[in-house]
C-alpha cells in the first residue's frame, strides 16, 4: 500500500510519518518510509537544486520538470521495489505537492503537471494524509524550524504567506475532488494528539489483508 502526506510547510508532516511507521512497525508490518522530492540517489541531487538558492531560482515550468525527473527517479529506485515487496511506503509529498506548488502558476502549469503525471508516472497513491492547519501557525512552525537545524532548504518558505495560503486551497481543492483517496486531518494540537486522529484514519481505510483491520469487527 502506498500512503503520502501532505500538506503546507510546518504542517507536521515528516514528525507524524516516523510516528506512524513506528506503530506499524510496532504491529510487525513491513515499511518503506521515504520522502519527495528524493528518495533516490539521483532524486536527492535534483532536492538540492529545487529547494536551495532564491525564491525565483527557477521558472515554474523548469521546476515541474525537475520534480516529474526527480519523481520518476524515485519510483523507480524506492517506491516500486518496495510496493513489489509487499511493503507499506509512507511518503512525505507525491504528485499533490507538484499540483498545488507549481499549479498555482496558471492553468497552463496545471496542465504540464497533469501532462507529465500521465504520460511519466502514472502511479497515484492508494491513501494521502493531507495535515490541515493554518498557514500562519505552519510557516511559523517551518521557519523555526529551518532556523534550528541551520538548513539552507528553504526556497520554497522564501515565496510568502500568501503563497501559503494558496497551497492551502488548493489541497483542500484536491481533497474535495478526491475524497476517495485524499483523507484531511486537522493537524492542531499536540503531535500526540495529531497521531491519534491519523492513526485511526489510517486503519479505517487499510486493507483487511494488511494486517490492521480486524475482519471480525
Amino acid at each position: 500500500m502506498f500512503i503520502t502526506f501532505e500538506g503546507v510547510d510546518g504542517s507536521g508532516k515528516t514528525s507524524q510519518i516516523r510516528n506512524l511507521a513506528a506503530r506499524m512497525e510496532a504491529e510487525g508490518l513491513p515499511v518503506t518510509v521515504t520522502r519527495e522530492p528524493g528518495g533516490s540517489v539521483g532524486a536527492e541531487e535534483i532536492r538540492a537544486l529545487l529547494l536551495s538558492g532564491d525564491a525565483d531560482r527557477w521558472s515554474p515550468e523548469t521546476e515541474i520538470l525537475l520534480f516529474t525527473a526527480a519523481r520518476r527517479d524515485h519510483l523507480e529506485k524506492t517506491v516500486w521495489p518496495a510496493l513489489d515487496a509487499g511493503e507499506i511506503v509512507l511518503c512525505d509529498r507525491f504528485v499533490d505537492t507538484t499540483r498545488a506548488y507549481q499549479g498555482q502558476k496558471g492553468p497552463e502549469q496545471r496542465a504540464m503537471v497533469e501532462s507529465l503525471h500521465g504520460s511519466m508516472i502514472g502511479t497515484l497513491p492508494d491513501l494521502t494524509v493531507l495535515l490541515d492547519i493554518d498557514p500562519d501557525v505552519a510557516l511559523a512552525r517551518s521557519l523555526g524550524r529551518l532556523a534550528v537545524a541551520g538548513s539552507g532548504e528553504d526556497r520554497m518558505e522564501k515565496k510568502g504567506l500568501a503563497f501559503q495560503h494558496g497551497l492551502r486551497a488548493t489541497y483542500l481543492e484536491i481533497a474535495e475532488n478526491e475524497p476517495q483517496r485524499v483523507m484531511v486531518v486537522s493537524a492542531l494540537g499536540t503531535p500526540e494528539d495529531v497521531a491519534t486522529r491519523i492513526w485511526h484514519a489510517v486503519r479505517e481505510r487499510m486493507p483487511v489483508t494488511s494486517g490492521l483491520v480486524d475482519p471480525t469487527i
